[in-house]
């Protein structure tokens, strides 16, 4: 489907729930913010399972623009500094969806990745829930004032983010902000993605990246959990 944003219309993929299975709307909404890679299969699944769950899930291409070549740059550009037209894009997701008769008004944001770290400095900025899966924290936590509840997940076995729980979970601590913070033993970066990158998959591996199905698992239960908490 295409979003309206500023500067005129971006293309996303729209999921909505089966009345047989979630009832009759209002639905809360989710906005899925995909990893670096972009719009993939992968993150078409991730916005299909969340509507599975209940909820009207769109995941907007950030990269609509010009394509994963030309955009990249300026998206973690704008992820870095805090603010850009690329949070304006994912308000505009939350705004469309808000705006939905079959959506309740209530709406959270998960993300991966790069799409984690958008999610969690998105927490401030309307949501009514974030859940980052291991996004690079912010350089100046002090953002986090005024977030919305965070369930956040990561890997011990992430090399680029060593500590990054434990740091998370003392902040959002001390701004008495709702959470539930989790590193898993076993997994590394990427475990709740399910990439197909061919004979790269061992390379990743190897580079502490890679699908963890058990610990994914159990980070999707506590995400649903969370978010029946805090949308439904």
């Amino acid at each position: 489907m295409e979003i309206p944003v500023a500067d005129g219309v971006i293309d996303g993929y729209l999921a909505l729930p089966q009345r047989e299975v979630s009832g009759e709307p209002p639905w809360p909404g989710v906005v899925v913010v995909h990893d670096a890679i972009g719009l993939t299969e992968d993150a078409r699944n991730i916005t299909d399972r969340f509507a599975t769950a209940g909820y009207v899930a769109l995941c907007p291409d950030l990269y609509s623009r010009g394509g994963f070549f030309r955009c990249v740059r300026s998206v973690f550009r704008d992820l870095s500094a805090g603010r850009g037209r690329t949070f304006e894009d994912i308000s505009a997701a939350r705004a469309l969806l808000a705006a939905r008769g079959d959506c309740s008004g209530k709406v959270g944001v998960v993300g991966f990745c790069m799409g984690g770290g958008f999610a969690l400095v998105g927490a401030t900025q309307g949501f009514d829930a974030s859940a980052p899966y291991y996004g690079p924290l912010p350089a100046d936590l002090s953002i986090l004032d005024g977030a919305c509840p965070v369930v956040a997940s990561f890997g011990r076995r992430d090399p680029s983010l060593r500590g990054a729980a434990e740091r998370l979970e003392r902040e959002l601590s001390a701004r008495g902000v709702p959470h539930d913070v989790k590193e898993y033993p076993e997994a590394g970066h990427s475990f709740a993605n399910q990439l197909h990158l061919g004979p790269l998959n061992v390379l990743a591996r190897v580079a502490g990246v890679g699908y963890h199905r058990e610990s994914s698992e159990d980070a999707w239960r506590r995400v649903l959990g969370f978010f029946g908490r805090y949308l439904r």
